[in-house]
């Protein structure tokens, strides 16, 4: 079981949410925490809720020069949680350029920067311990997705590609695919979500998780076997399964 006493994190995208909550778990098992948001009022008060050692570290993973400034901040790290996000619901019939490729880039392209910036020092001294955060959304193509759930695809297989060449290493990486959260975010959704959960009960998930040496976790478990298990199924069958939004 990993032990994170004494041990400095970096996450991205922990100002409230699923962030904050695992952020919460992290200090109590005695993490110190580097959180990083585009808000510094909200960093301010996400830390003020933590009971251990923490520092603010204002950030745009849109931007790359904000990503670089910060990561010549940070300092040395032993672990990296990428969990940053941004989601408009958006069907193609009402495509929005702007919104599409603001997912696209915080949520993909910005994971491969905050990676970039956090996995050179844990590869030179071969030991860290990268986390990226999917969604069940980026399984295969969903209706009134577009954007996001291509953009969770990216991470995923992003993560999976880092779990190819590093799992051999002294560098633990792990991917968590989380489906839905009670956020900010999920309440722009104007349909039903089977099994949303609170962030801090999917933190309680994702902890466990970090805890352990398995590489990836699909939750809540008796949801994510419907998107893990339309991966298998014929166009036929799975497009009648998600038809297209009205």
């Amino acid at each position: 079981m990993r032990d994170f006493s004494g041990k400095r994190y970096w996450l991205v995208g922990a100002s409230e949410g699923l962030g904050l909550a695992l952020a919460q778990k992290l200090s109590a098992a005695g993490a110190e925490l580097v959180l990083s948001a585009r808000n510094e009022a909200s960093l301010a008060k996400a830390i003020a809720t933590l009971p251990g050692k923490a520092t603010a570290l204002p950030m745009d993973v849109g931007l790359t020069d904000s990503v670089t400034a910060a990561a010549a901040q940070v300092g040395d790290l032993d672990g990296m949680v990428f969990l940053a996000g941004v989601y408009t619901p958006m069907r193609a019939q009402d495509w929005n350029a702007a919104d599409a490729e603001a997912m696209a880039n915080v949520n993909f392209t910005g994971c491969i920067r905050a990676v970039g910036a956090a996995l050179p020092g844990m590869v030179a001294k071969n030991r860290g311990h990268i986390v990226i955060t999917g969604s069940l959304s980026g399984f295969r193509g969903l209706p009134g997705a577009i954007g996001y759930a291509a953009s969770k695809a990216g991470t995923m297989v992003l993560a999976e590609s880092l779990y190819a060449d590093l799992r051999k290493s002294g560098v633990a990486v792990q991917l968590a695919n989380p489906g839905f959260i009670r956020t900010r975010l999920t309440a722009k959704n104007d349909f039903t979500m089977p099994f949303i959960m609170d962030p801090e009960e999917a933190a309680d998930i994702m902890f466990r998780h970090m805890q352990s040496n398995r590489f990836k976790i699909s939750f809540p478990t008796l949801f994510s076997w419907l998107f893990r298990g339309g991966n298998f199924l014929p166009d036929a069958l799975y497009y009648r399964l998600f038809p297209p939004k009205p």
